[in-house]
């Protein structure tokens, strides 16, 4: 029992003796340290944000028809080509008016006839020789006769189209000898003098647009901002789209046509947001980061999440507080954990003041 006991204690020696060399050995070898690594930091601050959201838009003429027929027949004269310049009441269209022609013939002797019966029906009622019933019949066909003498003339002036109002022509697609047919769209005019912007509107935003309101537009294709007056607003939206159109008065320029693409800025009230140079932001997919430097100058690694931009910032929602320093220059050679030499603190300071810009509260 008593060799039992001191075999146990050997063994425990042993075990120590071990433990004591493997312990020296690994502080034999030192672990390698992080260079340090200059860097430029920017304190996390709150700031003013005026919000604003771009709608997309197209130019449209104020003034603009579609030109068809209102009778059948075929196409004797057009005198315009695609962009004629024309003048209210010049003819577009002249169609052939030879079967309206023979029916305004037919229709006045119609009407002829049924007032000669009624005259000779009325002197025989005088003689006692016809009766009240017949001579109001005669009197109501008389009346249709006429109806239809009065809708042959009209249909006669309809065989000859002329411009509404001053305007250009945008797009032809009939010619001289086609058979116009009624509501078939012949040609199309527009006046380019008068434009307007027309963007759909978001239902959630369609209450903060009202009719004279002055809202910046940017027409790329032209290279040029305007600044155009809210005519017509949208008192519901399309439960399709879920969306309002909203026209938009701009002053017409040489460089400005129908149809040109447009983006319209609706600016909003000030809110306030944390701003960080969008240089600090890294992105891997979905997954944005920014590294911290602590009160040590340790680099520490931070997921965040942004929102918009504004003038080469970007919004903050979560993961930075006021006060944090982030690194804006530098942040590619950075290891989480790695030491800093901070050679440069920036604070953006105050943005000038233009719809869609950051100013600082004062």
């Amino acid at each position: 029992m008593r060799q039992r006991k001191q075999l146990i204690g050997y063994l425990l020696m042993a075990g120590l003796v071990l433990l004591a060399g493997c312990k020296g050995g690994h502080e034999g070898k030192p672990v390698p340290e992080l260079p340090v690594v200059q860097v430029s930091v920017q304190e996390v601050v709150e700031k003013s944000v005026r919000s604003q959201i771009e709608l997309v838009g197209t130019v449209q003429a104020v003034e603009s028809a579609s030109i068809a027929s209102r009778v059948s027949g075929q196409i004797v004269q057009l005198p315009v080509v695609l962009g004629s310049q024309v003048q209210k009441g010049d003819l577009l269209v002249k169609i052939s008016a030879g079967e309206i022609s023979a029916r305004v013939l037919q229709n006045q002797a119609r009407v002829e006839q049924a007032r000669r019966n009624l005259a000779r029906e009325e002197r025989l009622q005088k003689q006692d020789a016809s009766t009240p019933e017949t001579v109001k019949s005669l009197r109501e066909q008389a009346r249709i006769a006429e109806a239809a003498y009065e809708e042959a003339k009209s249909m006669l002036q309809y065989a000859t189209i002329s411009a509404p109002f001053d305007g250009t022509i945008t797009r032809k697609i009939a010619s001289v000898g086609d058979l116009a047919s009624p509501g078939v769209v012949l040609l199309e005019l527009e006046n380019g003098e008068v434009l307007q912007v027309v963007a759909q509107v978001p239902e959630g935003l369609i209450l903060k647009v009202h009719k004279g309101d002055i809202l910046s537009v940017f027409i790329p294709a032209a290279g040029t901002t305007l600044h155009g007056e809210v005519a017509e607003v949208a008192p519901a939206a399309d439960p399709s789209s879920r969306t309002a159109p909203v026209k938009i008065n701009i002053v017409a320029g040489v460089d400005l046509r129908s149809g040109q693409f447009a983006r319209v800025t609706l600016t909003g009230s000030d809110e306030k947001s944390l701003l960080i140079n969008e240089k600090a932001v890294l992105s891997s997919g979905q997954m944005e980061r920014v590294f911290l430097v602590d009160d040590n100058n340790i680099a520490r690694l931070r997921l965040v999440r942004t929102g918009a931009h504004y003038n080469g910032q970007v919004e903050i929602l979560a993961g930075l507080v006021p006060g944090d320093r982030v690194v804006v220059a530098g942040v590619e050679k950075l290891q989480d954990g790695q030491p800093v030499d901070v050679k440069l603190h920036t604070i953006d300071g105050p943005v000038s003041h233009e719809p869609g810009m950051v100013q600082e509260r004062p």
